[in-house]
């Protein structure tokens, strides 16, 4: 019983941790892509502004 109750924590650990992972990986892609759209638009501001000084 007890090498049971052992196996399940264990899957349920793995399962846990698998998730954790996916999360922050889905975070870092959105924090990615998020500062790719900064970029962006700090270089469409920075054309803009140096379109208009000529």
């Amino acid at each position: 019983m007890h090498m049971h109750e052992h196996q399940l924590a264990t899957s349920r650990m793995r399962e846990l941790q698998a998730e954790a992972l996916a999360a922050s990986r889905a975070r870092r892609l959105y924090l990615a892509r998020r500062a790719a759209r900064r970029a962006e638009r700090a270089v469409r501001r920075a054309a803009r502004a140096s379109a208009a000084v000529y």
